[in-house]
């Protein structure tokens, strides 16, 4: 079964930050599920490159527009290895197939009847590459007029080409009704549709007053409208307009992870487009939240942006990746503060899952021979533990499905503390000296429910969870979910246990 996943794709007006690697850890999580499942999965990034505020932030660096995208597109593929993202393609929007796929979209739309041309006037915000009606609009204290999103906006008037987006509002109405999972959270998709139900007008998809963007067919003194060229890339990328190219397949996408900020054109023009397009529109659109810092909103005038290469090279990457989707729910807002990373590390990783495995692996170490004791007949303790790590694979993948990632992680710490108050309980130490026969049963149960726990982790803690599994002998080809319905034979070799998740201990200047 095919699994199509994206994130957003980044804005290149300024360097990435860990906004961008909260999103790409999401799709990189849910992208390596899937795989374990036995899905084929595509997983694509990217970045957005073209637009007025792309062109405005390149001659601000004294640079033309293709270096300027260039630069920060590496700095967002170097982003992209270094939260460990596992993505199948990398997208920029000034390739040549991309803007192939934008203009066949174009025309294909022109075709339809769906696009026509007028002159616009109306109030547009650079900062959001979006236009605003009168009635969304705010009013400073000295008669400025703002977006919703605070951005100033001024009055643009120019030739214009239009898509009949006012066409498309019972339709999407309808849509959304077919399809109530096809936004989330609830409380996006409730914004979505009020802002559908209030009425939608023509959508302005060309400008002629600056030059960086896609040119239109046949009408080179246009540019398209930057949101229909960035959200054209997750059909470029799926080989469109190849219909027939084998990626094609994997469309319509399962799943467009993006930030509240930009749900409209993802819930709204984007199906639009599509539709009027005889495409498919995606399975699901998902809306995450937005970290603040120490309680503050994230700015760099006040120099609290986070660089996610300072967050994982002073805590480590599966940490960091840790923290990241176990400290909110996903789809809400938090805040980020090196306190809360640090207890999440100590408290959870190194007490919690790092002693359990710590104790358990080096007791088979020293009592067992280094090898993985045969299992014996249960008693009611072993089986309540052997049955909770058994029922971990669908009790995450049930949350995963939901995108609930800090619901699918509790599931696993509720199995690691039973594991914890299991082996507290048994005492195999104890047993060692009255009852060795009972000691190898219990760190039988105790491998077998690590081996579960290793096995879900994956995903989120690649590099640690493959330490892990390596210690319980696990082999390489045997860690995805199907493989845990075998159990390892016994006499399997087990190698010498290592610390996984190490106290963090800060500096004591």
């Amino acid at each position: 079964m095919k699994f199509y996943i994206t994130t957003p794709i980044y804005y290149v007006n300024g360097a990435p930050h860990i906004g961008h690697a909260y999103t790409t850890v999401a799709a990189d999580v849910l992208a390596r599920w899937k795989r374990l499942e036995g899905h084929e999965v595509f997983f694509l990034t990217g970045t957005d490159e073209h637009g007025q505020k792309v062109e405005k932030a390149a001659a601000a660096a004294g640079l033309d527009p293709q270096s300027f995208t260039d630069r920060v597109a590496a700095q967002f593929r170097e982003m992209t290895a270094w939260m460990g993202a596992s993505n199948d393609d990398f997208i920029r929007t000034t390739e040549p197939r991309h803007k192939r796929a934008c203009a066949a979209l174009w025309e294909r739309l022109s075709e339809r009847g769906e696009i026509y041309l007028g002159e616009y006037e109306g109030w547009y915000a650079v900062r959001d590459e979006a236009f605003y009606a009168e009635s969304e609009l705010l009013t400073g204290t000295d008669g400025a007029r703002f977006a919703p999103t605070g951005a100033p906006v001024e009055w643009v008037g120019e030739p214009s080409f239009f898509f009949r987006l006012s066409a498309w509002q019972d339709r999407l109405l309808a849509f959304y009704d077919a399809h109530p999972d096809f936004i989330q959270p609830t409380s996006r998709r409730n914004e979505v549709v009020s802002f559908v139900s209030a009425g939608l007008t023509d959508l302005s998809i060309s400008r002629t007053s600056f030059r960086w963007g896609v040119p239109v067919p046949g009408h080179p003194e246009h540019v398209m409208y930057v949101w229909l060229d960035a959200l054209t890339n997750y059909i470029t990328a799926a080989g469109y307009p190849e219909e027939a190219a084998p990626r094609w397949q994997f469309w319509p996408a399962n799943l467009h992870l993006v930030g509240k900020d930009i749900i409209r054109f993802h819930a709204v023009y984007w199906p639009a487009f599509l539709m009027a397009a005889g495409l498919a529109p995606p399975r699901r659109v998902f809306a995450n939240g937005w970290w603040t810092v120490e309680g503050e909103k994230m700015s760099k005038s006040l120099g609290n942006v986070i660089d996610p290469h300072d967050l994982v090279s002073r805590y480590g990457l599966d940490p960091v990746r840790y923290f990241l989707l176990r400290e909110i729910p996903f789809g809400n807002d938090g805040s980020i503060s090196h306190r809360a990373i640090i207890t999440r590390m100590n408290v959870e990783l190194a007490n919690d899952l790092g002693n359990l495995a710590q104790r358990s692996l080096s007791l088979l170490a020293r009592h067992c021979a280094a090898a993985l004791p045969a299992r014996s007949p249960p008693t009611e303790d072993d089986e309540a533990l052997a049955a909770a790590a058994a029922a971990l694979p669908s009790r995450v993948a049930g949350a995963l499905d939901r995108v609930a990632f800090s619901e699918a992680l509790e599931e696993v710490w509720k199995v690691i503390r039973a594991a914890n108050a299991y082996i507290d309980h048994q005492a195999p130490w104890a047993l060692r000296r009255t009852d060795p026969p009972r000691m190898a049963a219990v760190l039988r149960v105790l491998a077998d429910a690590l081996r579960f726990i290793a096995t879900v982790l994956q995903p989120f803690m690649p590099a640690s969870m493959a330490r892990m599994l390596d210690q319980l002998g696990v082999p390489v080809d045997a860690r995805d979910l199907a493989a845990l319905a075998a159990p390892l034979p016994p006499g399997t070799a087990l190698p010498a246990p290592e610390a996984v998740f190490p106290r963090f201990v800060e500096d004591a200047a």
